[in-house]
């Protein structure tokens, strides 16, 4: 028996997402195992699913006239630093990668989150005929949820998640967002000390941080601001 479009496009999400959350609060190393398979699931539908998500912001629509978004967010970037520099609290990014690999790996993994959020998530809502209102607070909130417990990303994510969202409707194109992102995570990384947001962990590996314990790597919860953020070592 073949589903319906709606009802598939309801269960592939409530899969999806539940295996984001599952791997998010899975400790190692079976959760190696629940990312690849998470991350199986959601290319896979995602690619069988391209012809209802066109345009899926991955092209050349719109980015021209978006591009003011990143300006902003190296604006914010600089504001923030120096914020902190006034506050004591600016501090270098955490691990042992040289600068430039660590940017270049968070702007990919940036655009990763944001075609979850974007085309993933809100594209799928309003195929599910929900409002463009409630499909971005929705989205949004779903987005903070895999943030928790981490107080910053959790009070910071649901008003990223609702401007990512609305900037996208009006331009569909993911690159501009992907770099804002990935800005602005960066700003949070060498800004907010360390004893708060544990390294931009979420889920377990927020519970489990302790600053004089290095834990082994681990795999990426799929919505963290951090290129490895449920365990980084």
């Amino acid at each position: 028996m073949q589903l319906s479009p709606r009802l598939r496009d309801l269960a592939e999400f409530v899969i999806g997402y539940g295996l984001i959350l599952v791997v998010i609060w899975t400790p190692d190393p079976a959760q190696r195992i629940l990312y690849w398979i998470a991350f199986a699931w959601i290319a896979i539908t995602a690619i069988l699913r391209r012809r209802e998500t066109a345009p899926n912001g991955l092209g050349w629509r719109g980015l021209l006239p978006s591009l003011w978004i990143v300006a902003a967010a190296v604006a914010i970037f600089f504001a923030g630093v120096a914020l902190a520099t006034h506050l004591h609290t600016l501090h270098p990014l955490y691990g042992p990668l040289p600068i430039l690999t660590h940017i270049w790996g968070y702007a990919l993994w940036a655009l990763m989150q944001q075609f979850i959020l974007q085309v993933y998530v809100l594209l799928r809502f309003l195929r599910l005929g929900m409002r463009r209102t409630p499909a971005v607070a929705l989205s949004a909130a779903l987005f903070a949820l895999a943030h928790i417990p981490n107080p910053v990303l959790l009070a910071l994510t649901p008003v990223w998640g609702v401007v990512s969202c609305l900037l996208f409707l009006r331009y569909r194109n993911l690159y501009p967002l992907a770099l804002a992102h990935g800005i602005l995570g960066m700003c949070l990384a060498i800004t907010v000390p360390n004893r708060i947001n544990h390294h931009m962990r979420v889920g377990l590996g927020y519970l489990e941080y302790h600053p004089h314990h290095r834990h082994l790597p681990s795999v990426p919860s799929l919505w963290s601001p951090e290129p490895n953020p449920a365990r980084q070592p």
